[in-house]
């Protein structure tokens, strides 16, 4: 189901929040923001239905509850998607998007997946625009802080039975966001999932559907009771192939300079955040290869010194060290347990590039 290549978008009407959240509140609730839990006073909502042309109506309206059927497709078949990005506050005081094009493409690839229909990729941009004209003013002052966007598709055509809807919600929230690990930048320790999998071969594995998700929450919460910050998913068909965490990708870096990160098989998101990190890492004349990597590998490179260092990677969190590996089998530790050099240094370009602080040698920003 392909609408990507619409020649007329359609224009956005724009209806003000009747009674935006007052400046003084605002300016003491993103003083200080937490991950993904206070949110804007505007959301987009585009409307898709198969007999009136696809996308055909856009909106910038008040945040608000969402109108469902109780017998919309979503609640009982799952069509869903979803990105994640941010929004970046440069010194000049302009906003800009890191990547955006590459979020709409792997937006549409979720969605080809899910059999929903592909968004214009002008439509998906000036979705994120809208938004952040109407709610510049919410960008938290903290340091390091963001505008996490949220942009999502769901079927909501009321049916029964099993085939893909005719119906469609595009709809884009905004979260003024702080760190996304409570810890802040330091180095995580992770649950090595050894009784669940995240994704099959065939599966939805590389879509970003709100269901890989839930797939990962028993296993999740079985890491947080262990004391971990996360839990890593083994392959479907060995459990033995490290593939990538609940919602972050893994390099391993090793003590000659190579760096090795789980190939993209269709099991596993190709993050944006991780393709950007393999390009920065060979600007740094690195090594990186794409190979499957064993959890007995990692156990062993670790304990022998061979591997130095563990990146997470992702929007939320950006990049983050993983310090600790805590399995059935016992535990081990990377390096030191903390932030190694490389993963420092990577996050620091990495932010600096989407913070405009940088150079930004493969105009990856866009300024809004």
């Amino acid at each position: 189901m392909s609408d990507a290549s619409s020649s007329a978008l359609p224009a956005f009407t724009r209806t003000a929040h009747p009674a935006p959240v007052p400046g003084e509140t605002r300016a003491e609730a993103i003083a200080d923001p937490k991950f993904g839990t206070l949110f804007t006073d505007h959301m987009v909502v585009v409307d898709y239905h198969a007999d009136k042309g696809g996308w055909h109506h856009a909106s910038l309206e008040p945040r608000q509850p969402i109108p469902l059927d109780p017998a919309s497709s979503v609640l009982h078949y799952a069509q869903e998607i979803f990105e994640g990005m941010k929004a970046y506050k440069h010194p000049d005081g302009s906003l800009a998007l890191f990547r955006p094009e590459a979020n709409a493409q792997r937006y549409n690839a979720s969605a080809r997946r899910m059999a929903m229909p592909e968004l214009p990729e002008d439509l998906f941009i000036e979705s994120l625009r809208q938004l952040l004209a109407a709610d510049k003013d919410w960008f938290p002052t903290a340091e390091g802080a963001t505008i996490y966007l949220r942009p999502f598709m769901f079927a909501s055509e009321a049916f029964l039975g099993v085939r893909p809807a005719r119906e469609y919600k595009h709809v884009v929230i905004a979260s003024p966001a702080g760190p996304y690990f409570k810890s802040g930048h330091k180095a995580v320790k992770i649950w090595v999932s050894q009784d669940y999998v995240r994704a099959a071969p065939g599966g939805t594995g590389a879509a970003k559907t709100g269901g890989n998700y839930a797939a990962s929450l028993v296993p999740l919460a079985e890491g947080t009771e262990k004391g971990c910050d996360q839990t890593v998913f083994l392959d479907a068909v060995e459990h033995k192939y490290v593939e990538e965490l609940g919602g972050m990708n893994l390099f391993f870096v090793m003590d000659d300079g190579s760096v090795v990160t789980p190939p993209l098989t269709g099991t596993i998101l190709p993050g944006i955040t991780r393709d950007s990190l393999i390009q920065l890492l060979r600007d740094e004349g690195l090594s990186v290869r794409e190979d499957p990597y064993t959890i007995d590998q990692w156990r062993e490179d670790a304990t022998s010194g061979r591997l130095v260092e563990t990146m997470a990677c992702g929007t939320a969190a950006v990049v983050t060290a993983v310090g600790t590996v805590l399995g059935p089998e016992g535990e081990f530790t990377i390096g030191s347990g903390g932030t190694g050099q490389l993963t420092q240094k990577m996050r620091d370009v990495l932010t600096g590039i989407q913070n405009g602080t940088r150079p930004d040698p493969h105009g990856w920003v866009m300024k809004l």
